[in-house]
Parts: structure tokens; C-alpha cells; sequence
């Protein structure tokens, strides 16, 4: 089983270009109301769906209201995405911290108002 989040947004061509430019994903489909990127290693995939296309089901038209998601993109070294980042002037929300559960992450915001809590996991503090 395979899963893909889906967000119904008018701004898919400023979300195409940050998750492309700001977090190197890949475009695996688009068409004038349909966008499906891809995370760098191809392992994972999340879509964007214009709102209101009368292609689409009532159930597939409402748009996202800015609140109730966030995604966790997990890394292998925490340390250099988020000097990348920063390097690049992406805003953070969450400054880099380490939690005594284990997570070493921040927090950034989409162009759709989606937090984005990049983490490296670690051991939590004994």
C-alpha cells in the first residue's frame, strides 16, 4: 500500500516552485489542474489539485483552508538543511532545537500555510 496527501490549493505554481526550488523535489506529473511531486529519493509523493475543476467530485473541490496539516520531512543530517535553508533566507517558524523524545528538527511554512517539521530522529535522552 502506497500513500498520497493530496491538497486542493489555487497556488499551484508557487508551490511547485518551492517544493522544487526550497526542497529539491521532483515533478512526476502536472497538467493545468493537477501537480504530483516527489521527494528527492523518489520514495514518497504528495499532490496538488487546483479547487473547483469540473473534472472533479464535489469531495475534490473545496479548498484548503490554511490550518489542521503539517507534513515531516525526515533527513539524514538536520544540521546541513537547515544552514541550506537559512543560507537561502527560508523563513523558519521553529528554530532548530532538540527534544528529550529524540527529534532534532524545525519547522518552516509552505506557500499554502502548511507547516513543514524537518527532523532528524535520534535516541530520546535517557
Amino acid at each position: 500500500m502506497k500513500l498520497n496527501a493530496g491538497i486542493i490549493t489555487d497556488k499551484l505554481q508557487e508551490t511547485k516552485k518551492f517544493y522544487t526550488e526550497t526542497l529539491d523535489f521532483g515533478v512526476r506529473f502536472e497538467n493545468e489542474f493537477y501537480l504530483l511531486l516527489h521527494t528527492p529519493n523518489h520514495e514518497a509523493e504528495i499532490s496538488f489539485l487546483k479547487p473547483n475543476h469540473p473534472s472533479q467530485k464535489p469531495i475534490f473541490q473545496s479548498a484548503f483552508n490554511g490550518k489542521g496539516v503539517y507534513l515531516t520531512i525526515e533527513v539524514n543530517d538536520i544540521d546541513k538543511v537547515y544552514k541550506e535553508l537559512k543560507d537561502i533566507k527560508v523563513p523558519i517558524e521553529i528554530e532548530i532545537r532538540d527534544e528529550p523524545w529524540g527529534d532534532r528538527h524545525f519547522a518552516i511554512k509552505d506557500p499554502n500555510g502548511i507547516g513543514i517539521d524537518i527532523v532528524t530522529y535520534t535516541k530520546p535522552e535517557e
